[in-house]
């Protein structure tokens, strides 16, 4: 079992409530060693949805995703 990081898309809004998922790529989750390295993925991507007040807005609800510690755990059969 390994700890790391990984982005965690987050909104909030009447109509579908609150909504959370990590963030995939080729079908797998993105994920870092660090908090840090993790931040900068997030800023890098995501950093524009901190200034378009728009977007945090209903009907949206969007909300600057966040770096969430995960544990990997790899089983093999």
């Amino acid at each position: 079992m390994r700890t790391l990081w990984a982005g965690q898309w987050y909104s909030h809004n009447r109509l579908d409530g609150v909504k959370r998922h990590i963030f995939y790529e080729n079908y797998l989750p993105v994920v870092f060693r660090t908090r840090r390295e993790c931040r900068e993925w997030i800023e890098e991507r995501y950093g524009y949805i901190k200034d378009r007040e728009d977007l945090r807005r209903e009907p949206h609800g969007w909300r600057l995703p966040r770096a969430v510690k995960i544990e990997l755990v790899v089983n093999i059969l």
